[in-house]
C-alpha cells in the first residue's frame, strides 16, 4: 500500500522541532568549550541524523562542516558496531573528514524495543591545534602526516565512560592538551544534548511517527530543489577559476565545472572534469569538502525557510575525478582544501550558476579564509599557546543591493574573534582593526570592503598563513569590476616591513607586527562614469 502524505503542518511543527534540537547542540557546544576559535568564532556545527544516516537536520553553522558530515557518520557506521552509550570519534579526511583540525564525534541514538540506532547525532568542531609540524595544524605541508594526528573511526566513549587510553594518546600528539581536552568534552555533552532531545521528540510523537516525518522531510526538500531546477534553462554551463598556488610552486591551480540542467527531470549533474591534478601543497580538497560546496551552494536557491536535509542532493549527482584537486588522494595534505579550495569551488560554481541564472547569483567574495596561525610560550601562564582565525572580507555585490563589508561568506560562517577575548586569551596586542576602504569592486552595485588587521606579538612564536586571492581578484558579474586582492606583511619595531607569501611560516620576534589585508568582493553591473 502507499504511504499516505504526511500532513504539512505536522511537517512545519517537525522541521522546527530538529532544527531547534541542532540549534540547541550548538548553544551547548558553544557554552562548555573552552578555545576562543570555539566560544567566540563559533567554528563548529552539529547535526541529527535518521537511521540511514541521512542529515534530517542541521543547525545554522559552518557550511564546509555541514554539507560533509554525512561522509564522517557514513565511515563511522562502516567502521564500527556502536553500542548504546557510545561515541565515536574521526578527523580523518580520507574516511569522510575534512582537514585534521576539524574532528567529529557521531553519537548513536537507541530507542527501546527497537534494533540497532534509530538516529545519530554528529559535533564537528575545529580545534586550534591537533599537532604536525606547524602550530595550529595549518601549514604549508606536503603530505598529510605533516599537518597532525589523524584520527580514524575510534569510540572515544564506551558504554558511557570515556575511553581514557584514546584520549591520553590524542592529548599526548597535541600541543594544548587541556584546551583539546575541554572542546572536547563538549563536543560530547552537545551530542548527548542532542540524544535527549530527540528521545523527548520520540516520546511524543512515537518512534514510527518520527521515521515517518523523517521521511516526509527529506522527500519535501526534494520537491524543493526539484521545483527550482526546472525553473532553470536547459543546457551545460561552464565556468573555471585559478587558485593563486599551492605554496610550494608558483604555478595557479584551475578549478572547473560544468554544470548540466535538465529541468524536464528537474535535475542537474555538476562536473569538475578539467580541474588541475592535486598538487604537492596543502590546499588539496577531498571529495566531501567539492560535495559540500555543491550542496551549499544549490541550498542557495531555496528560501530562508527551507529544511535542510539530505533530500538536497537525490537531484543532484557531483562527478569529481579522483586524484585531483577537488578530489584528493592520500597522503595529499589537504588543511587548505577546506578553508581556500573550498571557498574557490564555490566561486567556480556561481560563476557557470550565473550563466544561466545572471539575475539570481552575486559577484565573486573575498575567496580566501586568510587563515593566521600562531603558536608559542605564554609567559604569563607558563604554557604553551596555539591560536587560529580565519579572517573576514568582502561580500560580493548582488543583483540590486551592494555587497557587505568584512563579513564571513559562504563556506564559512563563523565570527571574528573580539579584540578584548584575543588580547585576554593570548600574548597579543591588536593594533588595528578597520574595514579596506575601497578594496570593493567597483559597478552599479558595489562589492564589499574588505578587512585590515594588525596584531602585535607580545612573545616570540611561530607564524603560519594560509590565504588566496593574492595573485587572481575576485570576480565581478553583469560588467562588474573585481575587489583587491588581498596582502600580508610583517612589520618590525624599527619601521621596516617584509611582503609575505599568501602561504608560509616563518618564526617571528617579540613586538613584531602581522599586518593582514583582506580581498574585496566583486562589484555586480556596470559602473556609473563620471
Amino acid at each position: 500500500m502507499k504511504p499516505q502524505p504526511v500532513s504539512p503542518i505536522e511537517l512545519a511543527i517537525f522541521k522546527s522541532a530538529v532544527h531547534s534540537i541542532a540549534e540547541e547542540m550548538g548553544a551547548a557546544l558553544r557554552r562548555t568549550s573552552i578555545s576562543p576559535n570555539i566560544k567566540e568564532r563559533r567554528d563548529y556545527s552539529c547535526a541529527l541524523f535518521d537511521r540511514h544516516q541521512r542529515v534530517i537536520a542541521m543547525g545554522d553553522h559552518m557550511p564546509v562542516h555541514l554539507g560533509s558530515m554525512s561522509h564522517s557518520v557514513d565511515a563511522v557506521v562502516k567502521s564500527l558496531k556502536l553500542g548504546e552509550g557510545d561515541i565515536a570519534i574521526l578527523n580523518d579526511p580520507y574516511a569522510g573528514g575534512t582537514h585534521l583540525p576539524d574532528i567529529t564525534l557521531v553519537l548513536p541514538i537507541f530507542i527501546e524495543g527497537v534494533d540497532g540506532p534509530s538516529f545519530y547525532a554528529a559535533s564537528r568542531a575545529h580545534h586550534a591545534d591537533v599537532g604536525g609540524t606547524f602550530a595550529g595544524s595549518m601549514g604549508p605541508c606536503r603530505e598529510i602526516y605533516q599537518e597532525g594526528i589523524r584520527i580514524p573511526a575510534i569510540r572515544l566513549v564506551v558504554g558511557g565512560e570515556t575511553n581514557t587510553e584514546i584520549l591520553s594518546l590524542i592529548l599526548h600528539n597535541v600541543r594544548t592538551p587541556e584546551e583539546r581536552e575541554g572542546d572536547l568534552d563538549a563536543q560530547i555533552g552537545a551530542c548527548r544534548v542532542g540524544e535527549q532531545r530527540l528521545k523527548d521528540l520520540v516520546a511524543k510523537y512515537g518512534h514510527a511517527k518520527v521515521n515517518e516525518l523523517s521521511d516526509g522531510l527529506l522527500a519535501y526538500t526534494e520537491r524543493l530543489v526539484r521545483a527550482e531546477l526546472r525553473k532553470m534553462p536547459a543546457g551545460r554551463y561552464e565556468a573555471e577559476d585559478f587558485m593563486d598556488s599551492d605554496g610550494i610552486t608558483d604555478d595557479p591551480i584551475r578549478i572547473a565545472v560544468a554544470i548540466t540542467f535538465d529541468p524536464d527531470a528537474g535535475s542537474a549533474a555538476i562536473d569538475f572534469s578539467g580541474s588541475s591534478p592535486q598538487v604537492a601543497g596543502s590546499i588539496n580538497a577531498v571529495y566531501p569538502i567539492t560535495y559540500s560546496a555543491c550542496f551549499y551552494v544549490f541550498r542557495c536557491l531555496l528560501g530562508d525557510d527551507a529544511p535542510v536535509t539530505a533530500g538536497m542532493m537525490n537531484a543532484i549527482t557531483v562527478s569529481a575525478p579522483a586524484a585531483t584537486i577537488v578530489n584528493a588522494r592520500p597522503p595529499a595534505a589537504v588543511a587548505g582544501g577546506n578553508v581556500e579550495c573550498s571557498q574557490r569551488i564555490v566561486d567556480v560554481l556561481l560563476r557557470a550558476l550565473a550563466k544561466a541564472a545572471p539575475d539570481r547569483v552575486p559577484a565573486a567574495s573575498y575567496g580566501s579564509m586568510s587563515n593566521l596561525t600562531v603558536g608559542g610560550w605564554d609567559e604569563r601562564f607558563h604554557l604553551p599557546f596555539t591560536y587560529y582565525e580565519t579572517t573576514a572580507g568582502g561580500m560580493g555585490a548582488r543583483p540590486g543591493i551592494d555587497g557587505i563589508d568584512g563579513i564571513h561568506c559562504h563556506m564559512t560562517n563563523s565570527l571574528n574573534t573580539p579584540v578584548e577575548a584575543l588580547e585576554y586569551a593570548y600574548p597579543f596586542r591588536v593594533r588595528s582593526y578597520s574595514y579596506r576602504k575601497g578594496s570593493g569592486g567597483a559597478g552599479e552595485f558595489k562589492g564589499g570592503d574588505g578587512l585590515i588587521r594588525e596584531v602585535e606579538l607580545l612573545a616570540d612564536a611561530q607564524v603560519t598563513l594560509l590565504g588566496e586571492r593574492r595573485k587572481f581578484q575576485p570576480y565581478g558579474l553583469s560588467g562588474g569590476m573585481g575587489g583587491e586582492v588581498g596582502l600580508n606583511l610583517l612589520i618590525r619595531p624599527d619601521g621596516t616591513s617584509e611582503k609575505l607569501p599568501a602561504k608560509c611560516s616563518i618564526y617571528a620576534k617579540k613586538y613584531d607586527l602581522i599586518h593582514l589585508e583582506t580581498p574585496g568582493g566583486g562589484g555586480w553591473g556596470v559602473p556609473e562614469i563620471g
